[in-house]
């Protein structure tokens, strides 16, 4: 399996991928992710995210029981340009400027699942790109990607946060690479940048604090007050955790991916504009989207949320 295991990682940096990495499902990894996922759900930290408590998460054999080694993969999606500081304009999420990464990621990974299946008729494959029910961060560190960051980040030597991440999970013994170390070590800057107190704990975030979770998730009519009070401009998603990262401010590297190139509009979107989306200018506005999560009326809510604090 070793020449195949080589093969597979050619192919993935082939197609596009930046980093990839694998891990064997049956070690016995000491990092007591289950558990770190029971306290976390125990504790209400998923807000209304109820489909974090899918059992699948807890036994990724549920995902595949004939799964024997995951692929992890991860696309750098940083692009240099920066936000604006302008009352009258919104900020979103660099994750969100450019092309669905959805779309992009599953591209990739449709093409490397067909490449490794071609090779043998006994392969299965299956592939997510964080919308299926296995703890992504988790098997990245596993894989050797990088780690799980204090602000619950991936962060990779190479490319710090700013990155994408995959998985193809497939029955083939493969060999593993060592999981990655933390390096955080004793900074606490996201903490401390966190206007509204998210990351409860070292390694823990409570989305019911969280900025990125109430502009992007929250359904609800009303932001709540602590939420608005403290928004400084963040109208989908929040790269504040993100931005104070000195792994992010040393290895940044601009992403080769056309794709997330900023979209017209999408780095300092005009707040009036959006207090008045309606279903027509929505639809213009964020063609081919990870942003289209965030429906009309929730524009008006976050933009108007604001323009009044």
């Amino acid at each position: 399996m070793q020449e195949l295991t080589q093969q597979i990682k050619e192919k993935a940096l082939e197609i596009g991928f930046h980093k990839v990495g694998i891990a064997k499902v049956d070690t016995d990894y000491q990092d007591n992710a289950v558990e770190h996922l029971q306290t976390w759900l125990g504790l209400g930290y998923q807000a209304e995210m109820a489909w974090m408590n899918n059992p699948k998460r807890f036994d990724i054999r549920q995902c595949m029981p004939e799964v024997q080694s995951v692929i992890s993969v991860a696309l750098n999606y940083y692009t240099p340009h920066q936000h604006s500081q302008d009352k009258q304009q919104g900020k979103i999420s660099r994750y969100g400027w450019g092309r669905d990464y959805h779309r992009v990621m599953e591209k990739k990974l449709k093409a490397l699942s067909l490449w490794l299946a071609n090779q043998d008729n006994n392969i299965k494959t299956r592939y997510y790109v964080d919308t299926g029910p296995i703890q992504d961060k988790v098997w990245a560190m596993r894989s050797g990607i990088g780690w799980i960051a204090k602000n619950s980040n991936v962060i990779t030597r190479e490319y710090g946060s700013w990155v994408f991440l995959g998985e193809i999970i497939t029955n083939l013994h493969l060999i593993a690479d060592t999981p990655h170390t933390e390096h955080c070590g004793t900074c606490t800057r996201c903490l401390e940048a966190c206007p509204t107190g998210a990351i409860a704990s070292p390694f823990v975030v409570d989305a019911n604090l969280c900025i990125a979770y109430h502009t992007i998730e929250n359904r609800a009519e009303h932001l709540p007050k602590d939420i608005v009070k403290n928004l400084q401009g963040w109208i989908a998603g929040c790269d504040i955790c993100q931005e104070v990262c000195p792994w992010n401010q040393r290895f940044s590297q601009v992403s080769d991916v056309p794709d997330f190139q900023p979209y017209s509009g999408n780095i300092a979107p005009n707040l009036e504009e959006l207090v008045n989306i309606d279903q027509e200018k929505w639809q213009e506005k964020f063609p081919a989207s990870a942003l289209r999560r965030i429906k009309p009326r929730m524009w008006q809510r976050n933009a108007r949320a604001n323009l009044e604090t």
